[in-house]
């Protein structure tokens, strides 16, 4: 009995470190398993593309000059539109504009003389023109500057201008126009005329005249023109005091220009 108590048992050290088991933790029997079914590795999933939007590029500043160039372009763009759209609302409600007429009722020679000094011949005609306007709604502003001759074959024999005044709507005017003018070295001309009176008995002459006008409606005036007028007679004298007989008168009236 005394020599059980004095029996020693190994009393584990503390210090010293954890035992290492050399048995390996997946069993044999599993890694052989495994290593024979060879299993294929789980499918990976293709992800799209990213996109990427391209990078901006800096805007250009425009110049000033540029800027403003634009601006009188729109400016002017602007400004056709709204005459074209006048135009168009007058044409509706004023319908088209109609050239005036023209005529020649009579004809009266004041003066027909020719003077043998100096080789020079003095004519002085009275015509009476008849202005007629078609319009309904337009009225004619006759302005200053008009000029009207009388033409013998290609001399000039007088000239004088139409009076400026207003012509109304379908209104006739008949204008008493003076011409007065001198013929220079007219020997030649004044027989080429006393052999048209002999031979043919009539005698041709030309009235052409530069008529500028301004059209009005109401208290507005609007655009300006400029007729030109051809006038051809036929008369049978020019003799002075005695009344003088047109024959034939036929007036062409075309539009000169705009301004």
């Amino acid at each position: 009995m005394s020599s059980d108590h004095q029996r020693i048992h190994p009393v584990p050290d503390v210090e010293s470190p954890p035992h290492q088991s050399s048995a390996p933790l997946i069993p044999p029997t599993l890694e052989k398993s495994d290593s024979a079914n060879h299993y294929p590795p789980p499918p990976t999933r293709t992800l799209p593309p990213t996109y990427y939007p391209p990078p901006r590029l800096p805007k250009r500043r425009r110049s000033c000059c540029c800027r403003v160039f634009c601006c009188i372009i729109c400016l002017i763009f602007t400004l056709i539109i709204a005459l074209g759209a006048t135009i168009g609302i007058l044409y509706l409600i004023f319908h088209p504009i109609k050239i005036p007429k023209y005529s020649i009722e009579s004809l009266r020679v004041t003066q027909f003389q020719s003077d043998p000094t100096n080789n020079s011949l003095t004519a002085s005609f009275a015509v009476n023109v008849t202005a007629h306007n078609p319009n309904k709604h337009i009225g004619i502003l006759y302005l200053s500057g008009s000029h009207l001759s009388a033409w013998y074959r290609d001399t000039l024999l007088c000239e004088g201008a139409l009076p400026v005044f207003y012509q109304g709507h379908r209104n006739t005017t008949v204008m008493n126009v003076p011409l007065t003018g001198t013929v220079n070295n007219a020997t030649g001309m004044v027989a080429t005329l006393q052999q048209d009176q002999s031979q043919r008995g009539n005698i041709p002459l030309v009235l052409t005249g530069r008529v500028p006008i301004k059209i009005k409606l109401g208290k507005l005036k609007l655009m300006k023109m400029k007729f030109k007028v051809n006038c051809e007679l036929t008369i049978d004298n020019l003799t002075t005091g005695e009344d003088i007989h047109i024959s034939s008168s036929n007036c062409k009236i075309k539009l000169k220009s705009l301004f």
